[in-house]
């Protein structure tokens, strides 16, 4: 059985080697993260869940090209990115609303109002984010919410890192313009 630690490296290796519990550990550690981003991008739970699948499919076909197997979630993202540009060339469906009872339960001990308001403001936010050009909406999230460099970023989105680091300070510049809008 293949257990990673956090200080741990991913069993890339293995997994280009054909060890099935290695490409367990690496679905298992980047599922959750990779649909995460997808879904912010398509706004689509089937289809998220497609292009995450078809990720992974390309992943494991195309492993033994990765040359640096410290970058696997990079490019693994990569992958995904380009993904998701395909989907917006061929013309993005009608957005699927979500289910409005959603999954989101306040806590027991959160006060109804409060929680009401938290829920309101990401709302928000999520739509002022939405407002935001692609390019940079996907930079913003690869950047805060799954952590990643402006190197990686750069090899995520195939772009130069000052193209990056421009995306960056535009996104966060045109988002901040939005927010101050309301």
């Amino acid at each position: 059985m293949v257990v990673v630690s956090e200080n741990e490296q991913l069993p890339v290796r293995e997994a280009r080697n054909g060890d099935a519990e290695a490409w367990n550990v690496l679905f298992k550690r980047y599922q959750l993260p990779l649909y995460s981003y997808v879904f912010e991008l398509l706004h689509d739970e089937q289809l998220s869940l497609d292009v995450v699948q078809e990720t992974f499919i390309n992943a494991a076909r195309h492993l033994p090209s990765l040359r640096d197997d410290e970058k696997f979630g990079s490019w693994l993202f990569g992958i995904a990115h380009q993904k998701c540009l395909q989907r917006w060339r061929k013309g993005r469906p009608e957005e699927v609303p979500i289910d409005a009872e959603g999954n989101d339960y306040a806590d027991v001990g959160d006060d109804p109002a409060e929680w009401l308001i938290r829920q309101e403001q990401e709302a928000a936010f999520m739509n002022k984010l939405e407002q935001l050009a692609p390019a940079h909406r996907s930079t913003l999230l690869l950047h805060f919410i799954e952590d990643f460099s402006l190197e990686e970023i750069a090899a995520v989105t195939q772009t130069r890192i000052g193209t990056v680091k421009s995306r960056l300070h535009y996104a966060k510049k045109n988002l901040r313009e939005l927010l101050e809008e309301t």
